[in-house]
């Protein structure tokens, strides 16, 4: 792993790996025993480890209220993803952290016995089928001729630790008339329960303890005092806090990237988040954009996205196909799916590889803009994506519209939602937009127009009139070689004439920023302005061109006539404000 870490690196590629917050309930590795000398794992009544049941088998789950927590996790960290000798991770993914606890359904009185076949059986190891230029010989194919890495075998269920240890002495933790939350509840058993959808039915919430199946027990104290009944959706936000800080600890100078199952309100400020174990449904295809919607622009998390053609079941070319052009249109966007189900690979037909292609490309060049407007979502709570009613407030035709949506201020993205369909009614409210394709004028009149012929390598978008678009002249494979790439600015005229825009830079890992650039783009009477702060600054650094849509051109510059679509050649370093005007090179 250390090899494909180091080879990652070496090609400015990141390697993201995924922490579940239990604990392996064994002796070997020695995270387990770590944690009891901390005392930071939550515990039954009578003093011993509450035990449940995820993939290592029995586990112990961090009580992220534990006095020792927060030493307990960056240890771990520092230990596993230790730079000299661990995985030099460079982001995080955390899941099972509600927290999960499958397969001890309620009460959960013998983990043991609920845990036979975990940990499941690893999948066989798939040899190449080709010589892997550039990597080790650990990663040829068997029977190339080179020496490979001798494979040490780790005996790790040796034995299983006691059930109780002398330092785990519970004190009470809620003495008569200072309980924390309210007097004379049933924890486990409450009168009005809400409907876990985990409970086997909607029923047994209440009478079967239904709201502690497939979870910690509701009755569980913390070590402050607190009850597992009124923390258990914080859970997860605890443990986002926890690794946050753990990250930083390793790379005190780097913003932290986590991408958490398990959020609450202000989760936001730590980590981004992915939509679940979705299936692989046109149902859950819809749903995506609903989420996303709902996280980025009302629950203020914006770096969201879903598990792209679905996580469960078994996906389709067609559907992984519109799911993939959709997903680059996400702030986070990823394939992933269940062990189980077919491989789904965008590699893997032909027409996935082709969505794949043409979008990403389209998504490479637009991350300066998307970061843009991630950074002023972070300054002041603008969304990165916006429903369509956020920017048209006063038409009432837009407050239901939610299989369409505005990524950052600008581009309206309307996919095809319907299985075999290969139209889509796309809503255009009063105001001038551009296919963004074909740059044509399209006038929109306040309702909803049919969009045909859309194949399943097809995804309609639009530009915004009045607001400017900085974006990359070419894409890349990394965001390094992209930082090398020169800038084209979109100049979408609105029906007043006029345009407006933005572009932050900075060096796109730093916490404290040496320097950063904040520019404004300003478009009126034929007059391109760019102003702003220019402290960012690199070699690459310039526009090599600026596109007008929607106006008329002069001489000295490149037209298409039918669409009113100008180009002029600039090349200009982006480091100081100048103008650039219609029909002038």
């Amino acid at each position: 792993m250390r090899e494909l870490v180091d080879y990652l690196h070496a090609r400015n590629q990141h390697y993201v790996v995924m922490v579940d917050p239990a604990v392996a309930y064994q002796d070997f590795p020695a995270a387990f025993h770590r944690g009891v000398d901390d005392n930071v794992f939550l515990l039954r009544q009578n003093g011993s480890i509450w035990k449940g049941v995820v993939w290592p088998g029995v586990t112990a789950f961090p009580d992220w209220f534990s006095a020792n927590v927060s030493k307990y996790w960056n240890n771990e960290f520092s230990i596993f993803f230790s730079q000299e000798d661990g995985l030099d991770i460079d982001a995080l993914w955390i899941d099972m952290n509600e927290p999960s606890n499958f397969p001890c359904y309620f009460p959960c009185d013998n983990p043991d016995a609920s845990a036979v076949g975990y940990p499941p059986d690893p999948p066989p190891v798939r040899s190449p089928p080709r010589p892997l230029p550039g990597f080790s010989c650990d990663f040829q194919p068997e029977g190339t001729d080179c020496a490979k890495t001798e494979v040490r075998s780790l005996e790790i269920r040796d034995s299983m630790p006691r059930a109780y240890f002398d330092n785990l002495v519970i004190s009470p933790r809620q003495t008569e008339g200072q309980q924390k939350g309210l007097p004379g509840r049933d924890l486990l058993f409450p009168k009005y329960a809400i409907h876990n959808k985990a409970a086997n039915e909607d029923s047994w919430n209440a009478a079967e303890g239904g709201i502690s199946n497939k979870t910690v027990n509701t009755d569980v104290i913390h070590q402050n005092g607190l009850a597992m009944y009124d923390t258990h959706n914080l859970y997860g936000s605890m443990m986002s806090l926890a690794s946050h800080e753990a990250m930083l600890q390793r790379r005190p100078t780097v913003r932290p990237m986590i991408i958490t199952r398990s959020t609450f309100a202000g989760a936001g400020t730590k980590v981004g988040h992915w939509l679940g174990d979705n299936v692989s449904t046109w149902h859950h295809y819809r749903l995506a954009i609903r989420s996303m919607m709902a996280f980025a622009s009302v629950y203020q998390i914006p770096m969201v996205g879903a598990d792209t053609c679905g996580f469960g079941d078994n996906t389709t070319e067609q559907l992984c196909s519109r799911w993939a052009a959709l997903g680059a249109f996400s702030p986070f966007f990823r394939v992933h799916n269940n062990l189980d189900s077919i491989p789904q690979e965008l590699y893997r037909w032909n027409t996935t590889t082709a969505v794949a292609r043409k979008f990403l490309d389209i998504r490479y060049r637009l991350l300066d803009y998307m970061y843009t407007a991630l950074h002023a979502q972070t300054r002041d709570g603008t969304p990165m994506v916006n429903p369509v009613f956020y920017l048209y407030p006063q038409d009432a035709n837009t407050f239901a519209l939610d299989l369409q949506y505005f990524l950052g201020p600008a581009l309206l993205v309307a996919p095809v939602t319907e299985e075999n369909s290969t139209s889509v009614d796309v809503y255009l409210p009063s105001d001038v937009f551009y296919d963004f394709y074909t740059h044509e004028r399209v006038v929109g009149e306040g309702k909803a127009v049919t969009v045909e012929n859309q194949a399943w390598t097809d995804l309609p978008l639009y530009l915004r009139g009045g607001v400017i678009v900085p974006l990359r002249a070419e894409s890349a494979n990394t965001t390094t070689e992209l930082r090398s790439k020169p800038f084209e600015i979109l100049v979408p005229v609105g029906k007043d004439g006029t345009a407006s825009g933005s572009l932050y830079l900075d060096d796109g890992v730093s916490i404290e920023q040496r320097a950063t650039s904040d520019i404004s783009f300003e478009y009126a009477d034929g007059v391109l302005r760019i102003d702003g702060t220019f402290g960012y600054k690199t070699d690459e650094l310039k526009i090599t061109k600026v596109t007008f849509l929607g106006v008329a051109g002069k001489g000295g510059c490149a037209k298409r006539a039918a669409k009113n679509v100008v180009t002029v050649e600039v090349n200009r370093p982006l480091t100081e404000a100048f103008t650039v005007e219609v029909g002038k090179a």
